[in-house]
């Protein structure tokens, strides 16, 4: 997904809704054609072959390499259960999504809960993983639904380096509050006004300097140009930096869960199961891992899902 930020390449599927205005339409049908679809030994038909009447699940995916990733990890974990399935990634924007998931040209998406439900109820104030998930049952029209959420989340953090940590014996967000005078932090130019007086709020912390960073975030920290910075928590920087985001426990960054969104019509309890045993297993700092490979080591999201579902006995 090459951050630059993903409400550029996205539009709303971005952090928290910031007004990010996406690219696409929902009219007319964009995925015809040019799929790749492939089926699991056994075919159509029966119990467990496919969606609620056997048929094909067709899973979707937006336009960047994080979300084919997920999107490659829910077809071969559907295909290894006998389930028929057609896969039809990197389609787009948030509205061309949605709409042919209600139209029922797509069966299964991975999903961000947060900023789906961002785009679906932009008042909602609900930031935890067990609020934004009871509001989205009721966002969601009776057509759609969402499967387990995994505790794997791509949101905004606080990061600091791995010497940062120790020297300060930072784990949490608040464990800076002692601290934040002495260090400076780093974001997007927008980060500040955006966040400041949060932090000050909610946490206590008041920085000796505000940097706007960007793209180079991760990177200052690794130079020791800042101290904190605004990092996403997917992002294989963290990684190859050996950075680490600390934890939020007061909910300043609203959860962001990858979240299977489903039409119901098409997915049976097959289906479902195997749907939510990936869940199960799909952490943050497991992702970040995958992506490392995807985006750093240039291998094949198809390849590095089928090693990451064998070694979690998924696949």
């Amino acid at each position: 997904m090459k951050r630059g930020r993903r409400a550029v390449v996205l539009g709303t599927l971005a952090a928290l809704a910031l007004g990010a205005t996406a690219c696409g339409s929902s009219g007319g049908d964009p995925l015809g054609g040019g799929s790749s679809a492939s089926a699991a030994p056994g075919g159509s038909g029966g119990p467990g072959a496919g969606g609620g009447s056997g048929s094909t699940v067709v899973v979707g995916s937006a336009n960047f390499p994080e979300n084919v990733l997920l999107g490659s990890i829910y077809s071969q974990a559907l295909k290894a259960k006998g389930v028929k399935v057609e896969e039809k990634f990197n389609i787009g924007s948030r509205e061309v999504l949605y709409g042919q998931l209600q139209s029922g040209n797509l069966t299964v998406l991975p999903e961000y809960n947060g900023a789906l439900l961002a785009y679906l109820d932009a008042k909602s104030t609900a930031v935890s993983t067990q609020d934004v998930n009871a509001a989205l049952a009721t966002a969601l029209p009776a057509s759609l639904g969402i499967l387990a959420s995994s505790p794997a989340e791509d949101k905004d953090s606080l990061s600091v380096s791995q010497e940062t940590a120790d020297k300060y014996n930072l784990k949490s967000i608040s464990d800076l509050a002692a601290k934040a005078g002495e260090l400076s932090i780093g974001g997007p130019p927008e980060f500040k006004s955006r966040r400041e007086q949060q932090f000050k709020d909610v946490y206590g912390l008041t920085f000796k300097e505000w940097k706007p960073t960007a793209d180079t975030t991760a990177n200052a920290l690794k130079d020791g140009g800042i101290q904190v910075g605004n990092v996403f928590t997917t992002d294989p920087k963290i990684v190859q930096y050996k950075l680490v985001p600390l934890a939020d426990p007061k909910n300043v960054f609203g959860a962001q869960n990858v979240t299977p969104l489903v039409n119901k019509s098409g997915v049976d309890a097959t289906a479902t199961a195997a749907l939510d045993a990936v869940s199960a297993k799909l952490d943050t700092a497991g992702l970040t891992a995958l992506m490392k490979r995807v985006a750093v080591d240039k291998e094949d999201p198809s390849a590095v899902a089928k090693d990451w579902l064998k070694s979690n006995g998924l696949g």
